[in-house]
């Protein structure tokens, strides 16, 4: 009897099981397809399981297999399948991210609402994967994210940012000095791929002001991300096997080890910081110690715990540093080709700053050129390609009605480059659009956005152009530059929009 009863039992739990599968890798997206065709919207069909994914993926390594010129669209490289449905079926369309349907929205009425309705429109699961390295802020919802939010904002307040200027300049300085010293004669030009000191850099000044005084454990916790990073985009390129991430692969061992290892130097660094906080000691002013002291006033309301501490720490690190360089990147990339603005740039450093001073965050933000400069690269190169948010409830989104169960991707490579926003001249450099502020140069419409836009727009957009302004300005001061021979032109997103093959630029000491 007893034995009846327990087959009885496993046979109801495969069904249920099996009913529970069936219904999330069948009927559930052929309902979310079937209402999303019923009113009008285009799409690919449904392939189970995968969806578009290993179809997306092999366009990636199609578009990656060969460079282009700087003159060409980056986002055939950058979202091939989403500019191939644009193309082909209009500003708004939904593709298969596995069985979930996406929704990619381009009109600038429908992202306004999207970024603005943060209760309604939450922040998408990131891959596992990716959490790994960006977790933190960006992927909480509702009233966690705005307590996070609360605590973390103290420590990008411009008042603190000031406080850290210095050590933007120290570790800015110190990679145009070790330049010179790879050119060191004003005859002599010599070929530098400016990528990796660029990423070295930003991690340097991270670590500084993220860490302080313990700035070479951060300079270890970046060594690891870096190697991290990489596995995942190696991960991204494989074909697309659901569960694959769960089998004990060689490169899924090494990125748990890794995750493991940073954390253990962020709880030793944490720890030491709170046991020197209760002996009394005055708080660190680096972007941790202030955290600490935020959450230490919250601690008594809602604080956050020291893993949640832990992963605004790799946030911090991760997003921070990989934002600034790629910036800096495509900045001297774009300025080598357009030589007109690089000599307008460096005209202005020379003019507000002095051939040789020390910049302060006033004469920074007098950078007004510069700041031109950087909202054309980030409109033509933005750090992330699209963004993402779920739908959990049947929401209304212009005449559209979006159930619950889909996500919404915003396509920032794409909606940057849209003629009908942007005019006719969308494709091309001409930082001069940017003139008369952001407002102009939008036509007041939500179509530049890339840190983001509305309540959840990047925390550390003020630390990461500040930052990049010094490095641009003391690089200019000392170089002039030009695109080597060499240099192959082939952005590619891992994570943030980089060079596929490095930065191979002439530096011309001044």
């Amino acid at each position: 009897m007893s034995f009846s009863i327990v087959v009885a039992a496993l046979l109801v739990a495969v069904s249920l099981w099996t009913w529970r599968f069936v219904k999330w890798f069948w009927i559930k997206p052929k309902m979310l397809e079937s209402y999303l065709r019923r009113q009008g919207l285009a799409g690919t069909r449904y392939t189970p399981l995968v969806g578009d994914m290993k179809r997306n993926v092999n366009m990636l390594m199609e578009a990656r297999s060969k460079p282009i010129n700087l003159s060409d669209d980056i986002t055939p490289r950058l979202l091939p399948l989403t500019l191939k449905m644009f193309n082909s079926h209009g500003k708004t369309f939904f593709i298969w991210i596995g069985p979930v349907p996406a929704v990619m929205i381009t009109n600038p009425e429908h992202i306004k609402e999207v970024f603005n309705k943060v209760y309604d429109f939450e922040k998408s699961a990131t891959f596992p994967l990716v959490r790994l390295l960006a977790g933190g802020l960006v992927s909480y919802e509702g009233d966690k994210w705005a307590n996070h939010r609360r605590i973390i904002n103290p420590a990008f307040h411009l008042k603190k940012i000031k406080n850290m200027v210095p050590a933007f300049y120290h570790c800015c300085s110190e990679v145009v000095c070790q330049w010179e010293r790879l050119v060191p004669e004003k005859e002599s030009p010599r070929e530098v791929d400016v990528w990796p000191w660029l990423v070295n850099l930003t991690a340097d000044v991270i670590s500084h002001t993220a860490f302080g005084s313990s700035y070479k454990e951060g300079q270890r916790i970046f060594q690891l991300q870096g190697e991290l990073a990489e596995l995942i985009a190696q991960a991204f390129k494989k074909s697309y096997i659901p569960g694959l991430r769960f089998y004990p692969t060689k490169s899924n061992r090494r990125m748990k080890a890794i995750d493991r290892e940073i954390d253990t130097i962020l709880r030793s660094i944490i720890s030491k910081r709170e046991k020197a906080r209760e002996a009394g000691e005055a708080a660190n002013d680096d972007l941790l110690g202030i955290l600490l002291e935020s959450n230490s006033e919250e601690s008594q309301r809602n604080g956050m715990s020291v893993e949640e501490v832990m992963k605004e720490c790799k946030l911090f690190y991760f997003a921070g540093q990989e934002t600034t360089s790629v910036l800096l990147v495509w900045t001297m990339v774009l300025l080598s080709h357009h030589q007109d603005w690089q000599a307008k740039a460096r005209e202005e450093v020379i003019q507000k700053l002095g051939g040789d001073s020390k910049p302060d965050i006033d004469s920074l933000s007098n950078l007004k050129v510069m700041t031109m400069i950087f909202n054309e690269v980030l409109r033509l190169y933005p750090p992330v390609a699209q963004l993402k948010r779920a739908v959990n409830k049947e929401l209304k989104l212009g005449e559209l009605t979006l159930p619950a169960g889909v996500q919404v991707y915003i396509p920032t490579a794409l909606v940057h480059r849209d003629p009908e926003l942007w005019g006719g001249d969308a494709a091309e450099f001409k930082p001069e659009r940017f003139r008369d502020g952001l407002s102009k140069a939008t036509k007041n419409q939500v179509c530049f956005f890339p840190f983001g836009w509305g309540p959840r727009i990047c925390i550390g957009q003020s630390f990461s152009l500040l930052e990049a302004k010094m490095a641009m300005a003391l690089i200019l001061q000392r170089f002039s530059f030009e695109l080597s021979p060499s240099y192959i032109h082939a952005p590619q997103t891992v994570m943030t929009t980089r060079p596929q093959f490095g930065a191979h630029l002439i530096l011309h000491k001044l």
